[in-house]
């Protein structure tokens, strides 16, 4: 794949670098692909793999002004 200044590829996370980044454990970031409530993933054969942006999108649509907001 030609990668240049008008290609642009994400860097794409494992569920251990994500686990990290978010602060929780790796059987959450399991859990939430499990059920559906976690960051949007990539399938890559056997492995998944999940893009940063696709980490801060799902990271901002959680953010609450108070606890009345949590879902």
């Amino acid at each position: 794949m030609p990668r240049g200044p008008d290609t642009h590829m994400d860097t794409l996370l494992t569920t251990p670098e994500v686990a990290g980044r978010l602060g929780v454990a790796e059987i959450t970031v399991r859990k939430w692909r499990i059920y559906g409530t976690g960051p949007r993933f990539i399938r890559c054969g056997g492995n998944v793999r999940y893009r940063a942006a696709d980490i801060e999108t799902w990271v901002s649509s959680r953010t609450v002004s108070s606890t009345s907001e949590a879902t």
